[in-house]
């Protein structure tokens, strides 16, 4: 009898998930992002989002250069609730906004997990996050917000790369929940350097773990040729491996692709900003981004990430046609406007309400 129930509530279970993942693809964006009726960035998003408060409660190493942390609200009380692929934007003690994959159980309402690999190179944020995020540390956190859905597929192929194994691995869940089929390449520079490996292998056969140390690089191309060809396939690590996939995929099958790094360059061609509400006109030299010219014109201009991921920067457009090179903005709102840190003039003079 035990058996019998056992049995039932996992295959209820799964066909909840099932019906989430249908739905989750008539309310989400896809990659590219589409145009969203209702949209999940942009000011209007962020004018209902409240920053909360958080503390870290756990803090652990589960790989070489890896810290995970576990986040609680101060006062104890549920959080927002998230979907595999979603992120937090995390306000770091210094003021630096920073995005980070949620990597824990959608269903624990009690905490968020993230993790971070030091980037000895990086602009600063991941070092931040290693020296100064201790146990019993506060910080402000927005979100959840998801960029990187999953959506209904009749099955799924993941391509992680070290740290990118974050935002996949609650994907993995759901979908083994669900019992929908599934595979994974997972690669690294080395095991040790690995985060939830163990977790990883645990799945069995339908993982693939390449450390390149010990085998050199996947052979991407073997592994996604032995894939079904209906497969969604979902990839987050280093840009080189991203564009190989895609590569390896074509022009006719896009993969999902999860970037926190900035897609394109936010220099180029030089063009001319007019500020309609001072009646400046400014030049935006190749080798600047808008917003640095802007911030010397207008002093108390907001802006934070500098990438085109948090959106403080976002801009309204009176005339001109918009070279966006963001991550966030919907198709609705790159109609009228932009993010100065990344995006530029496709030619001519941009206006600005400013």
């Amino acid at each position: 009898m035990r058996r019998a129930t056992t049995l039932a509530l996992a295959t209820g279970a799964a066909l909840l998930t099932r019906r989430a993942l249908r739905r989750r693809i008539g309310a989400s964006p896809l990659w590219p992002l589409p145009a969203l009726e209702h949209p999940i960035s942009g000011h209007g998003a962020r004018r209902s989002t409240v920053a909360l408060r958080l503390t870290v409660t756990e803090r652990t190493e589960p790989a070489e250069g890896v810290v995970r942390l576990r986040l609680e609200a101060l006062d104890g009380a549920d959080l927002p609730a998230w979907e595999p692929g979603a992120h937090l934007d995390l306000v770091l003690p210094s003021g630096l906004v920073r995005q980070y994959s949620l990597c824990g159980d959608p269903a624990d309402r009690t905490s968020y997990t993230i993790a971070t690999r030091l980037i000895a190179d990086g602009r600063g944020g991941s070092r931040e996050v290693h020296e100064q995020l201790q146990e019993a540390v506060e910080l402000s956190v927005r979100g959840p917000r998801n960029r990187f859905p999953l959506v209904a597929s009749p099955s799924y192929v993941f391509v992680a790369g070290g740290i990118g194994i974050t935002p996949v691995l609650p994907m993995i869940r759901a979908v083994e929940a669900a019992g929908v089929p599934w595979r994974l390449l997972y690669g690294g520079r080395s095991r040790a350097a690995m985060p939830f490996l163990d977790e990883i292998e645990g799945f069995g056969a339908r993982v693939s773990v390449v450390a390149e140390d010990e085998s050199g690089l996947p052979d991407l191309a073997a592994f996604l040729a032995a894939c079904p060809a209906d497969a969604a396939v979902y990839c987050c690590g280093p840009e080189p491996l991203m564009d190989a996939v895609a590569a390896v995929l074509g022009p006719g099958r896009l993969p999902h692709l999860e970037r926190f790094a900035p897609g394109a360059a936010s220099t180029g061609a030089g063009f001319e900003v007019e500020l309609r509400r001072s009646g400046r006109t400014l030049a935006v030299p190749a080798d600047r981004t808008l917003l640095s010219v802007l911030r010397a014109e207008v002093p108390g201009i907001s802006y934070s990430c500098e990438q085109g991921f948090c959106g403080t920067c976002q801009q309204r457009v009176i005339e001109g046609e918009m070279d966006h090179r963001d991550e966030l903005l919907t198709d609705a709102e790159r109609e009228d406007s932009l993010l100065v840190c990344v995006s530029r003039s496709r030619g001519g003079r941009l206006v600005l309400d400013l």
